[in-house]
C-alpha cells in the first residue's frame, strides 16, 4: 500500500519480475520518483488491464504481459505479450497444457468474430469445489472435445476469436441485461468507454428507476472527464439502448479490498444530485410536469430535471409526444425532444404555440392561467 516504499525494495533488491493488479500498477505509476527499471517484466492480472494503463506500462516497463485465469484453474490460464507495436490488452492465448473453448449456449464452438462463453481445459483445471457437489456439477462440465473422463471449467466470461488467433476479453455474462428487449453486455460498453482518452477506469451497471431499468455508468480519470461529452462519444459507436442513461464522473471507483472494482459500493445516482429542486412556474411547466410524472412514473418533477437521466428513453418519448398532442394541443416532432430534454426547455420551446388543455382537468393550472388573461370591461 506504500508506492514509495515498493518501488524503493524493487530498486534494491534488482527484481526484474513483478506481478500486481492493475489498481497496483496504477499507484505505482501515479507516485512520484523513479520509474520502473527497464529490465523489469511486468505481470498484470487479476482483473481486466485498462488500456490506458496498458499503455503506460508498455512505455515504462521491459516485458508487458497482461495474465488471465480464474482460481479454479490454478490459475494462470491464458497470457497475451503486449509492445508498442500493439498495446491493446487482449487475453491471448493458452499457456502449457491449458486448452480453451469460446461456445454458445448450446455447447457449440462459436465462430471467429462471434462472442460466447469461455471454457478452460487441461491439466492446470481443479477438480471441483470441496464439498460442494451441485456447484461443481455446473461449472465443471464433461469436456465434448477432450479425451474419456476431461471436463471444462465454464468461467462465466464472454469472449472471441480473433482473426488473428487471440482471444478478446468482452466481459461476464452474469453481467448480462435485458433492457427493453435488448440483450446487453456491459463490458461491450466498459470497453468502448475505456477507449476514451481521459477514462481510466469504468463500470456500467442495470438499475431499477420509476419507469423500468435504465444503464447507468461510473467513470473515473483525468479532471477534464464530462458525462455528456462521454454519451455523445459512446453515441458515435453503440446503438441508443447501449449508451447509458447517465454517466457519473466520481474522483476514483469503489474497490474491494483485493483491489477490484466494488459494484455494491457504487452509490445510486440519485445520491449524487447536488442540482436544488426547481418546481413548475408556469401552466406550461406544471401540465409537462405532471405528463413526466405520469410516464416516468416519479413524482416531484422539478423544471430542470432531465427526461433520459430520469429513465426516459425512446418508447417513453413516443410516448410523451402522444401524450403532449392530446393534452396541451400541441404537434412536437421527435427529434425537437431530443433537444428539449427539460421540463424548462420543452415548456420555453411550446409557449408560442401552445395550447390550452380543451379537456380541463387541472382546474389548478386553468385557474392560473385566466389570472393572466386581461378582460376589458366591456
Amino acid at each position: 500500500h506504500d508506492p514509495g516504499q515498493l518501488k524503493a525494495l524493487v530498486t534494491a533488491q534488482g527484481v526484474t519480475m513483478i506481478q500486481a493488479t492493475p489498481s497496483t500498477w496504477r499507484m505505482l505509476l501515479d507516485h512520484d520518483g523513479p520509474p520502473l527499471p527497464q529490465s523489469c517484466r511486468v505481470l498484470c492480472g487479476g482483473e481486466a488491464l485498462p488500456p490506458d494503463l496498458s499503455r503506460r506500462l508498455v512505455t515504462q516497463a521491459g516485458e508487458l504481459w497482461n495474465l488471465y485465469g480464474p482460481t479454479e484453474t490454478t490459475v494462470w490460464s491464458a497470457r497475451h505479450r503486449l509492445d508498442a507495436q500493439d498495446d491493446r490488452p487482449m487475453l491471448g492465448g493458452p499457456i502449457g497444457k491449458t486448452t480453451l473453448h469460446i461456445l454458445d449456449n448450446d455447447l457449440n464452438l462459436a465462430p471467429v468474430g462471434v462472442a460466447g462463453e469461455l471454457y478452460i481445459g487441461g491439466e492446470g483445471l481443479a477438480r471441483g469445489y470441496w464439498q460442494r457437489g451441485a456447484l461443481t456439477a455446473e461449472r465443471f462440465i464433461p469436456d465434448p472435445f477432450g479425451p474419456a473422463g476431461a471436463r471444462l471449467y465454464r468461467t462465466g466470461d464472454v469472449a472471441r476469436w480473433r482473426s488473428d488467433g487471440v482471444i478478446e476479453y468482452i466481459g461476464r455474462s452474469d453481467h448480462q441485461v435485458k433492457i427493453r428487449g435488448f440483450r446487453i453486455e456491459l463490458g461491450e460498453i466498459e470497453a468502448r468507454l475505456m477507449e476514451q482518452a481521459a477514462v481510466r477506469a469504468a463500470i456500467v451497471v442495470a438499475r431499477e428507476v420509476g419507469a423500468g431499468r435504465q444503464l447507468v455508468a461510473y467513470v473515473s480519470g483525468e479532471a477534464s472527464l464530462d458525462g455528456s461529452a462521454l454519451k455523445t462519444a459512446l453515441s458515435s459507436v453503440l446503438p441508443d439502448y447501449m449508451v447509458p442513461a447517465r454517466i457519473v464522473v466520481l474522483d476514483r471507483l469503489p474497490l474491494t479490498p483485493n483491489g477490484k472494482i466494488d459494484r455494491k459500493a457504487l452509490p445510486a445516482p440519485d445520491q449524487l444530485a447536488t442540482a436544488e429542486h426547481v418546481a413548475p412556474r408556469t401552466p406550461t411547466e406544471a401540465a409537462l410536469a405532471a405528463i413526466w410524472a405520469d410516464l416516468l412514473r416519479q413524482p416531484n418533477i422539478g423544471v430542470t430535471d432531465n427526461f433520459f437521466e430520469l429513465g426516459g428513453d425512446s418508447l417513453t418519448a413516443v410516448q410523451l409526444i402522444s401524450r403532449i398532442k392530446r393534452d396541451l394541443g400541441h404537434d412536437l416532432p421527435l427529434n425537437r425532444l431530443f433537444e428539449m430534454t427539460t421540463v424548462e426547455t420543452m415548456a420555453a420551446g411550446l409557449a408560442p404555440e401552445i395550447q390550452v388543455d380543451k379537456r380541463g382537468d387541472d382546474i389548478a393550472a386553468m385557474l392560473d392561467m385566466l389570472k393572466e388573461v386581461e378582460f376589458s370591461d366591456e
